[in-house]
């Protein structure tokens, strides 16, 4: 009688294994299969969102100095730092606004006191633009920069335009 007791025993661990082995085999290989379809839906977006970045980037170019590598090469070549002469410049032409005249850079005459220089982005090793106002008026001017030998700047006025008051 002990013996059939064991033997009903042991064929019950016997199911019971094989049970949770073929229940668990089942759980792992529905987890693995999801885990391999979320893996190829990652992938397809990860595509799409690389064709995304390359279609913006080609859409929006930023104007700038600092990412424009040929500009910052020019001025390297040159014996220049390229940060180093985006700050001259912009020293230079704020410093203009010192005087109690307008901005000798804006070709406008500040209706509202003088023109000032507010905000200037090079935007190469050539261009910059910069931001005027007279505190009502307000207006952009896109210039000429030239870096001579000696480390002096100067400017030449290409363009400027003055928005409309309302």
């Amino acid at each position: 009688m002990k013996n059939k007791i064991l033997l009903y025993l042991f064929i019950f661990a016997a199911l019971f294994a094989i049970f949770i082995y073929v229940n668990d085999k089942k759980i792992l290989d529905d987890q693995t299969n999801r885990i391999i379809s979320l893996q190829k839906r990652l992938d397809e977006l990860e595509t799409e969102d690389d064709h995304i970045n390359i279609v913006a980037s080609d859409g929006f170019y930023d104007f700038s100095l600092k990412r424009n590598e040929p500009a910052m090469t020019y001025f390297e070549n040159s014996g220049f730092d390229a940060a180093e002469i985006e700050r001259k410049v912009q020293d230079v032409l704020i410093d203009m606004n010192r005087s109690s005249e307008n901005n000798k850079m804006v070709p406008f005459e500040g209706m509202n006191g003088p023109m000032r220089i507010n905000k200037v982005k090079l935007l190469n090793h050539k261009w910059l633009i910069a931001n005027f106002t007279d505190g009502e008026h307000w207006g952009e001017i896109l210039l000429n920069y030239y870096i001579t030998n000696d480390g002096n700047v100067e400017f030449e006025p290409l363009n400027a335009f003055l928005y409309p008051t309302e």
